[in-house]
Order: C-alpha cells, then sequence, then structure tokens
C-alpha cells in the first residue's frame, strides 16, 4: 500500500526538517538526535519497501519529498561546516598535548 511508504518518507522528511531547525539553533545534539531518528526510519523504509509499491501519483509525491529532504541536508551541511571545522580544530589541538 502506497500510503504506508508515503507515511515512512514523511516521516524522514519531518524529521530532517528537525534536524535543520537544530542545526539552525547550534543545537548539535539535537541534530544528532534527529538524525538517530531518520535512521530508524530509514530502516523501517526500506523493510517495507521489500513487499509494498508505489503507484505513479504516490511516486511523483515521493519525488517531491526527496527533494526537499535533500534540500534539508544540504542546508545542514552548509551549517555544519564552521562547527565540524572547530572540532577538528580542538582534535588537533588535544593530540598535540598528548
Amino acid at each position: 500500500m502506497s500510503a504506508v511508504l508515503l507515511g515512512f518518507y514523511k516521516a524522514i522528511e519531518e524529521s530532517s526538517r528537525m534536524m535543520l531547525e537544530a542545526a539552525q539553533e547550534k543545537d548539535w545534539e539535537g541534530v544528532v538526535r534527529f538524525e538517530g531518528a531518520c535512521a530508524v526510519l530509514i530502516e523501517q523504509l526500506r523493510y517495507s519497501a521489500q513487499s509494498e509499491t508505489l503507484d505513479a501519483q504516490a511516486r511523483r509525491e515521493k519525488t517531491h519529498i526527496m527533494q526537499r529532504i535533500l534540500r534539508n541536508d544540504a542546508q545542514i551541511r552548509y551549517l555544519a561546516e564552521p562547527w565540524l571545522a572547530h572540532c577538528e580544530q580542538s582534535l588537533e589541538g588535544s593530540q598535540l598535548l598528548h
């Protein structure tokens, strides 16, 4: 049934939106938490997709959902770059002390 699979896609999109909001607030722990939720949903989707399919209209909706997820992901990566660079510098600095 298409509704079940689309429900997973929509839930993944919602988690990616929440990740983006957390990244915008520099709540990196929140980003990681929502990323974990996305990973669980993706596994559930993979399992359900083995026995269910999407009709043509649902495939179009899935495409639009995936595009929004990819846009969210790109924005999260852009926002995370300075934080990741800071983490990397901190790790390098702590390695110099040992």
